[in-house]
Order: C-alpha cells, then sequence, then structure tokens
C-alpha cells in the first residue's frame, strides 16, 4: 500500500521566519523529514504551511521543489492574493489553503472565506482548518460557503467532536493527525468519522509534531489500522488524501 502522509512541515531557516507568539520552531528539513519517515512507507503528502511561517510561500515551494511531484502544499495567504499568485502557487504544487484559527493568525475570516471561495473557483482548491472542534457550531455558517473544506488534528477536542461530526456529515475531510494535541479518545474519535463518511479521514505524521505534548510515534498509525475496518484504514493512508488534493490515483500531481 502507498502511503500519502496528509500532513507535514518543513522549517527552513533559509527563508523568513516570522514566528507566531514569539514561537520559532528549530529546522526540520526534507532531509530531516525523510529520514524520520524511511521506514513507514509514504511515497507523497501534503507539505503545510505553520502559523510561525507567516504568509510568504517561498519555503513551501522550494520544499515542494526539492520533495517531487508526489508532495503538494497547503499555503497560508492573505486574503488580498491576487489570483495570478495563486496561479503561480498552482504551478509550483500547492493544492490547498490553509486558514489556522487555533493560533490566532486569522484576523479577518470573513475576507479568507473569499479568498478559499475565489481558490476554490479558480483552482478546485480545498480550505483546510485549524480550529478546537469546540468553536465549530458557532464557525460552521461562516465558513459554509467553502466548497470542500477539512479539519485538521481530529478537531483536537472531545467536547467537540459531535460538531466536528455534523460537519463531516455536511462533507467535511478531518486530518487523522496530532493524536497528541487534543484530548480525544482517538480510536473512538476515528471510528465515529468514519461512521458517518468512511471517506473523510486522511491520515499523516504531523512532524515534526511542533509544539505537541506528545510528538507523533508510528504506533499512531498502527491505531488508525486497528481502530477502523480494513478498507476504511486503506483509504485514509491514500486514497482519500489524494481525492482531496486532486491528485491521480498514481500520486503525482
Amino acid at each position: 500500500m502507498a502511503l500519502f502522509d496528509a500532513h507535514l512541515h518543513i522549517i527552513d531557516h533559509r527563508f523568513a521566519l516570522p514566528g507566531n507568539a514569539g514561537y520559532r520552531p528549530e529546522p526540520f528539513s526534507v532531509a530531516d523529514y525523510r529520514d524520520r519517515t524511511r521506514e513507514l512507507g509514504f511515497t507523497g503528502g501534503a507539505v503545510v504551511a505553520g502559523s510561525f511561517s507567516g504568509t510568504g510561500q517561498d519555503h513551501l515551494v522550494a520544499a515542494l521543489r526539492e520533495l517531487g511531484p508526489a508532495f503538494v502544499g497547503v499555503a497560508q495567504l492573505p486574503p488580498d492574493t491576487s489570483d495570478s499568485h495563486l496561479r503561480d502557487l498552482h504551478a509550483a504544487g500547492v493544492r490547498a489553503l490553509r486558514l489556522n484559527l487555533y493560533r490566532g493568525a486569522v484576523d479577518d475570516l470573513d475576507s479568507l472565506v473569499q479568498l478559499g471561495r475565489r481558490a476554490a473557483e479558480l483552482l478546485n482548491w480545498p480550505t483546510e482548518i485549524y480550529v478546537d472542534s469546540r468553536d465549530l457550531r458557532a464557525l460552521a455558517p461562516r465558513v459554509a460557503p467553502l466548497p470542500r473544506i477539512s479539519v485538521d488534528h481530529l478537531g483536537l477536542s472531545a467536547e467537540g467532536l459531535p460538531a466536528l461530526l455534523a460537519l463531516v456529515g455536511s462533507g467535511a475531510r478531518v486530518k487523522a493527525t496530532g493524536f497528541g494535541r487534543g484530548d480525544l479518545d482517538v480510536a473512538a474519535a476515528l471510528r465515529a468519522v468514519a461512521a458517518v463518511n468512511p471517506g473523510a479521514l486522511m491520515a499523516g505524521t504531523d512532524l515534526p509534531c511542533t509544539r505537541a505534548p506528545r510528538p507523533f510515534d508510528p504506533a499512531d498509525l498502527e491505531l488508525i489500522t486497528e481502530a477502523l475496518p480494513p478498507a476504511a484504514a486503506e483509504a485514509a493512508f491514500g486514497a482519500n488524501a489524494r481525492d482531496f488534493y486532486g491528485l491521480p490515483a498514481s500520486g503525482r500531481r
């Protein structure tokens, strides 16, 4: 089975790193990522811009160039991003927009939702949302205009799981990542999401797991296999994410 890492970060200090609330992580290069995942069988993945990277995406483009066409990018952008810049990022391998609500990097959500709609209409990009699922009930009407969305790290919160499941019922995807970040019973949450939509889950490492109370462990992948029926687990490890990012079954853009 060809695994797709649906959520990873590359931290390249050759490029500007504005930080987030004073936080600037240690470097994590493409070589570091390959070293950490060498035995795991990943053949592609999604490189996600972190809150600490700001809205400049040169680091993301450089990472995609080094990783190759089996990897896509998820960009963090300002709302006034031009159509021509969106097209340039698409040509470089970016395939989604990220809204980081959890780390307070979004000042004007409604304007960013409009950017997400524009990117979807222009390039068929989905929008990924990093949010505590306890906030989803209030936020759902504001993100409803986005045609395709995903929620990072199982939504983080056990209390917010019903709101997450409601969003899954309306078509949202969910990153099966960051198991050490929230207070969920992870196996139960995986089963609950899959019961609503077995195509919703997208598995990944979240490497290098910046600020996570517990970083990724290869046993997290085994937990997905144990929690889900075989067909649902296999889809979570590859097909669901490739479909979300508009990749062919071969996994190359």
